[in-house]
């Protein structure tokens, strides 16, 4: 049987088959009476604000003030074979993710083009290669790596992935090797749930919330860098923007790494205040206001808004030629990027990297992925996204979300530069659609919604060693970002997305 790929999956069928699977049932009966609503809601409220699910907001910012983050009234329903595949792949891409970004040569090679025509890869390429020919002072580099996947309805038995009930399988959608956040909202986003269904009275249902200790895992790999550097007085560097507002998952892991070690201090600079304040020693050691930094956990510096100036790119430099350990080092940040990842989908790439039965497991995550190079291939996915641009995606080499093209707007993106170089800046992307189902939208100052929703499943990796040697590679937890069914992007602190936990079926 065949494997699930775009001609079978993400609608491209008989929408009349009533075999496919186009929605998912809540893990209750929907919807509730109004009585239990009115009840369980502000408990829910109390319970989310009072364990750290808060966010700052643009539009009202107060430092001496938290607001709800959204989220999810229940866990959402995922299938449990879905869930066990991806997390016991995920150590698998973290060494994957971590053999590409120790190729040069690969690297080179997937983003000679794209570097020509987007400026901010071109000057984070700038800086690998400028570290790389002056000799790079820390070989080791820290992966807090997020594997970010959807669902997507299949033909009944279309593949050997989704051939039984409820006909779904997992597509990924990215990886992420930089500012992968949530390692603390995942955790408290199943907490929320599970307090609200134990307040429903319904014990039954705990067990099929799975256990998640993201933050624990993605702080024990910062921890297991701080050892490996060897200064006991060394201490971690956060690199943060200049004003933080999902401040509740940063100052988490702070407090997280306090609580495992209570022996380890952090620091929050922005890359302004390291330009300012940041210097190296001869012998290539980070010192900032004094402390000498073991390991740099980057929060920031993956889009092009937060380097104001030459000074702000001179102090990424300045970090990138320490012998601090980084999460991301510059070459893990390059590795994640969407060109990058469109060339590893190419037939046979995986196999460079991986065991053939390793590469046939991650190739089976992936959707289209295709070229916009100024070639043959390139001219192809052009067309095709011209003539059907419902059923893609188009995206640039960013981060952070908001920054993607979709339906109507890819036409006339593409009618702009299809005959320009500047098409290279992007990839298309097989445009995933997963079932629905329906939840409750907690916001706060509106009532709630029972609203159809869409979720995307990120598994977090850790992974610590150098281009010859590999420490460990581990799985680290999850999270689940849940959105309006109606919208494209998902971000939480728009209002768009919410928080959101993982109710596991059969």
């Amino acid at each position: 049987m065949a494997t699930c790929g775009s001609y079978c999956c993400d609608g491209d069928f008989n929408k009349d088959d009533v075999s496919t699977t186009r929605t998912i049932e809540s893990c209750l009966p929907l919807p509730l009476p109004d009585e239990i609503l009115e009840d369980i809601v502000p408990k829910a409220k109390d319970f989310a604000i009072l364990h750290g699910a808060g966010m700052r907001y643009r539009s009202n910012y107060d430092p001496d003030s938290l607001q709800l983050a959204p989220f999810f009234l229940l866990p959402s329903a995922f299938p449990r074979r879905e869930f066990d595949r991806v997390v016991k792949l995920q150590s698998i891409v973290n060494i994957l993710m971590h053999r590409i970004a120790h190729d040069y040569q690969f690297l080179k090679d997937a983003l000679e083009k794209t570097i020509k025509v987007d400026d901010f890869t071109r000057r984070l390429w700038d800086i690998y290669t400028t570290v790389r020919e002056e000799g790079i002072s820390q070989e080791m580099s820290l992966g807090l790596v997020r594997s970010d996947v959807m669902l997507t309805k299949c033909q009944a038995g279309c593949c050997e992935l989704c051939q039984t009930p409820p006909f779904v399988t997992v597509h990924q959608v990215e990886v992420n090797t930089i500012a992968s956040g949530f390692g603390h909202m995942g955790p408290i986003s199943g907490s929320i749930n599970r307090y609200v269904l134990g307040e429903m009275r319904k014990p039954e249902l705990l067990g099929h919330l799975p256990e998640n200790d993201a933050l624990a895992g993605l702080c024990g790999g910062m921890i297991a860098a701080w050892d490996a550097y060897g200064c006991p007085k060394a201490v971690i560097l956060f690199i943060v923007e200049d004003v933080t507002y999902n401040i509740c998952d940063q100052r988490f892991h702070e407090y997280e790494i306090r609580r495992q070690r209570p022996d380890i201090h952090v620091i929050r600079r922005n890359l302004t205040q390291i330009s300012q304040r940041g210097r190296l020693t001869s012998d290539k050691r980070l010192v900032i206001d004094g402390d000498e930094i073991a390991v740099v956990y980057f929060r920031a510096g993956y889009e092009p808004g937060q380097y104001h100036s030459e000074a702000e790119w001179e102090a990424r430099l300045t970090v990138e030629r320490s012998k601090a350990i980084k999460s991301p080092s510059i070459h893990y940040h390059l590795a994640g990027t969407k060109k990058v990842q469109q060339e590893i989908a190419r037939p046979g790439v995986l196999n460079k990297f991986l065991s053939d039965s390793e590469a046939k497991l991650v190739s089976q995550l992936f959707t289209g992925l295709y070229t916009l190079d100024m070639s043959p291939e390139g001219d192809q996915a052009v067309q095709m996204a011209m003539d059907n641009p419902e059923r893609f995606v188009l995206k640039p080499q960013r981060e952070g979300g908001g920054n993607n093209v979709y339906g109507q707007e890819i036409r006339m993106v593409l009618e702009k530069i299809k005959d320009s170089q500047e098409r290279e800046a992007y990839i298309l992307m097989d445009r995933i659609r997963p079932p629905i189902q329906q939840n409750y939208l907690i916001r706060a100052h509106e009532p709630v919604k029972l609203v159809e929703v869409v979720s995307e499943l990120g598994i977090f990796g850790t992974i610590l060693g150098t281009a010859k040697d590999i420490q460990f590679s581990k799985f680290a937890g999850h999270m689940l970002r849940t959105k309006l069914s109606s919208v494209n992007e998902g971000g939480v602190a728009a209002g768009l997305g919410a928080l959101d936990s993982v109710f596991l079926f059969d």
